[in-house]
């Protein structure tokens, strides 16, 4: 720890999505631990929750959000609301709640772009958290190009072409929103990645793993100012004594018991994610597939996940008489925790860069479902660049249960696992001591000390 540094105070603001709250709430976890107090300003959508972390401050902002905004489930919608409407409000509150003084910076995810204007207002140095691959960073600007260009959106007859200067992606790869309103979409994009005053972009990633899209983005001046990747950054929080999870929905930790009864490398471990949902007849697939696959699994099923349901209702009729203690169903799982179990095997995911990190830092190969956005990036790369996944085209049983069997059991699968072996190796050489990640985060650290 830099006693040196303890009482100078960072706002962070997080996007109000567990995939930018997680890293975000890491970023305060190491910088806390390196002697800056934290103050964590959130919306009232999705605030996390101010108990996991007792050492740091929280204030929430009202976002302006109606009930319908958030019925939606928008995101571009939902977004460009907030940064329509807390400009103002996280203004007033950095002047009147805390003293200017003790505030050295303000680090926001990069889709809250507004604290960007407030930092410049007040005199205040900012710093944007990008919490995206940095080749889904290159891909987005590819697409807003391709959009001018007329492919919006993307014809059949070149989905599976190669984009331009963008190995490995094909144009089907491209991170299109989850939006009706693509044009506002585009804008968002926009509007996120135009660095104005900010002075760093810190990145969830690392040298090791992304090298060449890192001085892409450098060199061709995408980002004209400082770069720091000092990820994956779960790995440095996890070393703290204020590692708690920032889950949203609670963990059900009773899964790790069943994982204690199962053979080395034998689970496939299954979750889409925080946002994603399915209908009655991809669940049945689903369930079909890993029933049929004979492999055990760990399925987590979020509350309201599944279209016309509670939970679990509408799993087929005979199939968890069927599978038995084979399979193991909870509503939200310890994640890091699971992937780093010797019982798993493999980790069916839609490929948020969050769950890919983690799987890729404990080694574990991944069966590729993505659905939307920088999902579909990741997932190429898992499966083409790093080659340590596999991509399921379709949602059909036979499809998972042939996937399934061959990442678990054959050769194929046996290779990979030994791929991710080696991305865990380079992980923890990279935030070890002299790794890249780490040299990164001290200079991240020697920057802030400088304002």
């Amino acid at each position: 720890m830099r006693n040196e540094t303890r009482r100078r105070r960072l706002v962070l603001f997080p996007c109000p999505y567990q995939g930018h709250i997680n890293p975000m709430l890491q970023l305060g976890t190491i910088l806390y631990s390196n002697g800056f107090s934290i103050t964590i300003v959130h919306t009232n959508f999705n605030a996390p929750n101010p108990q996991g972390h007792p050492h740091f401050s929280f204030v929430s902002l009202p976002d302006g959000l109606s009930e319908n905004d958030i019925s939606t489930g928008d995101i571009t919608r939902i977004l460009t609301t907030i940064n329509d409407n807390c400009k103002v409000c996280l203004q007033a509150t950095l002047e009147k709640g805390q003293k200017l003084d003790d505030i050295i910076c303000i680090i926001f995810d990069e889709h809250l772009y507004f604290c960007e204007a407030v930092a410049a207002n007040i005199k205040l140095p900012s710093i944007i958290l990008r919490t995206t691959s940095s080749a889904t960073f290159l891909a987005r600007y590819a697409l807003l190009t391709l959009q001018a260009q007329g492919y919006e959106p993307f014809q059949d007859s070149i989905s599976h072409e190669m984009v331009p200067k963008l190995h490995p992606l094909r144009f089907k790869d491209l991170p299109l929103p989850k939006s009706e309103d693509l044009k506002r979409a585009a804008q968002l994009v926009v509007d996120s990645y135009t660095i104005r005053s900010s002075s760093a972009v810190i990145w969830n990633t690392m040298d090791g793993l992304e090298q060449s899209c890192l001085m892409k983005i450098q060199e061709e001046y995408y980002c004209p100012v400082p770069i720091f990747p000092i990820g994956p950054m779960h790995k440095f929080a996890s070393r703290t004594n204020n590692s708690t999870t920032a889950s949203l929905l609670k963990e059900d930790s009773s899964c790790i018991a069943w994982l204690d009864k199962q053979s080395h490398n034998s689970v496939i471990y299954v979750s889409l994610g925080s946002i994603i949902s399915t209908g009655e007849k991809e669940i049945a697939e689903m369930a079909w597939g890993l029933a049929n696959s004979e492999q055990p699994f760990l399925w987590v099923i979020r509350p309201g996940s599944v279209s016309g349901s509670d939970w679990v209702e509408l799993l087929p009729k005979g199939f968890r008489d069927g599978v038995g203690e084979r399979g193991c169903i909870v509503k939200w799982a310890p994640q890091k925790e699971v992937l780093g179990h010797e019982a798993v095997g493999g980790f069916w995911s839609h490929c948020g860069w969050n769950s890919t990190l983690e799987s890729i830092s404990e080694g574990v190969p991944m069966i590729c479902k993505p659905c939307f956005g920088d999902q579909r990036v990741n997932a190429r790369y898992v499966c083409h660049e790093w080659r340590v996944g596999l991509e399921l085209e379709k949602l059909e049983r036979k499809d998972i249960e042939r996937a399934i069997r061959k990442l678990i059991l054959d050769d194929e699968g046996k290779d990979m696992r030994v791929r991710a072996k080696d991305l865990k190796e380079k992980v923890e050489v990279s935030t070890r001591q002299g790794g890249s990640s780490h040299k990164y985060l001290n200079g991240l650290v020697d920057f802030i000390m400088s304002f």
